[in-house]
């Protein structure tokens, strides 16, 4: 019997600056090949039948980080961005991103409206990157979005529960993932989807991420299918949800 794929893989993308300076290269050559890995995961997906595949490219916190390398990491997701809407047409698969995309530069956000407007109705695997994004600002976020409501008129604070939460999250159609990968062995969240990771699965691999292709991709996924679920009930529910 096939392995039940997960609907939604979410990835935290973790090592590329540990790749770079283990080859005595700077750090922005592992920014280079992480981009590499980016092209190949996102073919397997829809290759797989993914229905999305959200990636963890560049943090609220990201932007501490010295100035030449978020200048240089946002020159290469302009490049990648434009070089990819071949990939994703060929693949079908459609493009979002998710974040306070309002602190991107205005040329990175050009390239990337313009590829959201260019895959819109392709059937296959959304790709969604979470750019200058924080759980905690997304939930911070969506609680102004809600207290405005409030405020016009057009919501009663009695009427909020966990529905209203998740209908202002930056992408509310967004199915909850199902799998959540990490690479570089860190064991930890970093602020990534904290409302919608609840139930979800972790593999953890030592990977490090411009290392990552089909064969670790597919490693998860069977540890993923290794798994029980029974999201806080008793009755155990399929790997895939």
């Amino acid at each position: 019997m096939p392995p039940a794929i997960p609907r939604h893989i979410a990835i935290i993308m973790d090592g590329n600056g540990r790749w770079a300076e283990a080859r005595g290269m700077r750090r922005i050559k592992g920014h280079e090949a992480g981009a590499e890995s980016v092209r190949a995961i996102a073919e397997e997906c829809a290759r797989l039948g993914v229905e999305q595949l959200t990636l963890y490219a560049f943090s609220e916190e990201n932007w501490r980080r010295p100035r030449l390398e978020t200048e240089f990491l946002m020159r290469l997701l302009k490049r990648f961005i434009s070089a990819e809407r071949e990939t994703l047409i060929r693949n079908q698969m459609r493009f979002s991103a998710i974040g306070r995309l309002d602190r991107l530069p205005a040329n990175v956000r050009r390239e990337l409206d313009k590829t959201v407007r260019m895959t819109a109705d392709n059937p296959k695997t959304n790709l969604c990157l979470a750019l200058s994004y924080g759980g905690r600002a997304e939930i911070a976020d969506a609680a102004r979005r809600i207290a405005q409501a409030v405020k016009q008129g057009r919501l009663k604070p009695d009427d909020i529960d966990e529905a209203t939460v998740a209908a202002h999250l930056y992408q509310p159609q967004m199915p909850e993932p199902d799998l959540v990968i990490r690479t570089a062995g860190e064991m930890r969240l970093s602020n990534f989807l904290l409302w919608q990771v609840s139930y979800a699965e972790f593999h953890v691999t030592d990977t490090l991420w411009p290392d990552f292709r089909a064969e670790h991709l597919h490693a998860a996924i069977e540890d993923f299918n290794r798994r029980v679920r029974r999201f806080g009930g008793l009755v155990a529910r399929p790997a895939a949800g």
